[in-house]
């Protein structure tokens, strides 16, 4: 459990975009007494971040990992639970760019349930990275700026 009060969010970013999107709590994210299963949001975290990449960045997984031979691994993890979520809730997503580097960024992810509380709060760094070498690179300058619009700076 995190310090902070339960089901509040931080601020809203002074400036940069956030990415949202509603997720449907399935009966495969779920335990037999229908609660979500904690591992399943490390699973929707990753979905996440790839629907953003996809749809904002202008650069899918498959174009990373295919097209460029890259890899984009997280490379931390920290995750808060505030609430369970049950199945058949719709729950609010939002991913903001809380730090971008050289070669990695790293991102907040909050689940809010139809309650307007928070469920999960997620903070991840991937790293670019070269598979043939296993070493990070550079983020490309065209990428790095799609990403820095999503930058939540305070």
């Amino acid at each position: 459990m995190s310090d902070a009060p339960k089901g509040l969010l931080p601020p809203e970013p002074a400036t940069g975009r956030v990415y949202r999107q509603d997720v449907l709590i399935r009966f495969a994210y779920c335990d037999p007494a229908g609660i979500v299963f904690f591992p399943r949001y490390l699973e929707l975290c990753n979905n996440l971040i790839e629907d953003w990449s996809r749809d904002e960045l202008g650069f899918s997984f498959a174009e990373i990992h295919k097209g460029h031979g890259w890899g984009l691994p997280t490379v931390h993890l920290d995750v808060n639970f505030f609430a369970p979520s049950f199945i058949g809730e719709v729950l609010a997503a939002s991913l903001s760019v809380r730090k971008v580097g050289t070669s990695s960024f790293g991102v907040t992810i909050l689940f809010r349930g139809p309650d307007n509380m928070d469920r999960v709060r997620t903070l991840a760094t991937l790293v670019l990275t070269d598979p043939i070498t296993r070493r990070a690179m550079k983020i490309p300058d065209h990428l790095k700026a799609r990403i820095q619009a999503f930058h939540a700076s305070s």
